[in-house]
């Protein structure tokens, strides 16, 4: 019996039948393909970690010691410069006001207007007093004068004209008398038109036309205040005052300005800061017992009116000045239980913490008093970038307008990495 021929199989696994140029192309083709990624894996295994990538790029500042005016922020409350209140002197119906409440009013200006007719006749009376007075002065003159001959000739006795010249003088103090209580009654008339004392702005009236005033005490009518400039009174720690004035006597800080009073800066209740600066006018000698605070008051211009009597305001004043100072952005600094840090570029382009002792904030800034040194580059945004603790960096300048939010969010979770390497590497692993 005959055998079936077995079929020849070929070097790519097919029937002679399914022999196919086409087909073994694309079998080549397989085969040249895995060989290559094969020899990549290998390579790619063998190689320097971190696969080649470049060298994260962060934003540095470079540390540059400056004189640094030292600001206190404080809380203050605005008042006018000068306060008055408008009273009634004379008794009697109110019947005029003669201004419009809320507005501006000059020394002097006409206000109220108080039923004037018991005052108008007491002058009328008191100028009547006069005339007479000033008639029996005319009397006993000439009667003086008719006696003095009479006398030098022995025709009248002495006593005589003694009494005479004596009642011409009485008569002249009578008229003396007269005359003030005209004085006093023209004044008590004028009291009837009740004027502004000072130039200023004058607030609701405090009684209506009609009513009764100053029958057995004084009546209150307005309140007129000047606003143009106002004061502002602030309080600081009698302890704060104390060390700033060891640290001047020391010569660890300089005074601030040439001698002159210190300008202060007004931050309103919005958190905007008012357009005019004020100076610093003096310091009580005095501690206040309960809070232990040391007031201060200082003058600000007002000339639109913006600012008001009772409002709430932060006063900023520099009181000082810190030579070969370095301030450093917020974001720059990481802050923990342990102290604060920076993470500097080395001379390598390696970043590396750093300790640094801080002072006051000012402007989204922090004044570092210890742990930098001149030229040295400190990171300030970029931080997310640095996914291998230790490995190098390329610093370039830090622009302020150019940082982002979540770059400078990132700060203390980059300053943490940098501090436990260990860290940071196993968290970047998974």
């Amino acid at each position: 019996m005959l055998q079936p021929k077995p079929a020849v199989v070929s070097f790519f696994g097919a029937s002679q039948r399914a022999r196919n140029p086409r087909v073994a192309l694309a079998v080549i083709t397989a085969a040249v393909l895995l060989a290559a990624c094969g020899k990549k894996e290998e390579g790619g295994a063998g190689g320097p970690p971190g696969g080649g990538m470049p060298p994260a790029t962060v934003g540095v500042v470079a540390v540059q010691p400056q004189s640094v005016g030292l600001v206190t922020e404080l809380p203050g409350r605005l008042e006018a410069s000068r306060v008055a209140e408008v009273r009634a002197r004379a008794a009697g119906i109110l019947q005029k006001r003669l201004f419009r409440e809320g507005s501006d009013v000059r020394a002097g200006q006409p206000l109220f207007e108080i039923d004037a007719a018991p005052y108008e006749a007491a002058l009328a009376s008191a100028q009547a007093s006069l005339a007479r007075a000033e008639a029996n002065v005319a009397q006993t003159k000439a009667q003086a004068e008719r006696y003095k001959p009479l006398v030098e000739a022995n025709a009248i006795s002495k006593q005589d004209y003694v009494n005479a010249v004596a009642a011409q003088k009485q008569a002249e103090a009578d008229v003396a008398v007269a005359r003030a209580q005209v004085r006093t009654a023209g004044i008590n008339r004028g009291y009837a038109a009740v004027t502004s004392p000072i130039s200023g702005r004058i607030g609701r009236a405090l009684v209506t036309e009609g009513a009764l005033v100053g029958q057995g005490e004084v009546t209150a009518l307005a309140v007129v205040q000047q606003i143009n400039p106002m004061y502002v009174n602030f309080t600081q720690s009698a302890t704060e005052v104390l060390n700033l004035r060891r640290a001047l006597a020391a010569g660890k800080l300089a005074r601030a300005g040439s001698g002159e009073s210190a300008v202060v800066h007004l931050l309103l209740d919005d958190g905007t800061e008012y357009g005019r600066t004020g100076k610093l006018l003096f310091s009580d000698l005095t501690v206040d017992q309960t809070s232990g605070q040391v007031t201060l008051r200082a003058e600000v211009p007002n000339p639109d009116g913006l600012l008001l009597p009772g409002m709430y305001v932060r006063v900023r004043i520099e009181q000082a000045q810190l030579e070969q100072a370095i301030l450093l952005p917020q974001q720059a600094v990481t802050r923990s239980a342990t102290g604060d840090t920076v993470l500097v570029v080395g001379p390598d382009s390696k970043p590396a913490p750093r300790q640094v002792k801080l002072g006051q904030n000012q402007n989204n800034q922090w004044i570092v008093l210890d742990g930098l040194k001149a030229g040295e580059q400190v990171i300030v945004d970029g931080f997310q970038k640095m996914m291998v603790p230790g490995a190098p960096v390329k610093p370039v300048p830090w622009s302020p307008n150019a940082a982002s939010a979540p770059a400078g969010a990132s700060a203390p979770a980059a300053g943490a990495a940098a501090s436990n390497p260990a860290g940071a590497a196993s968290a970047a692993s998974k």
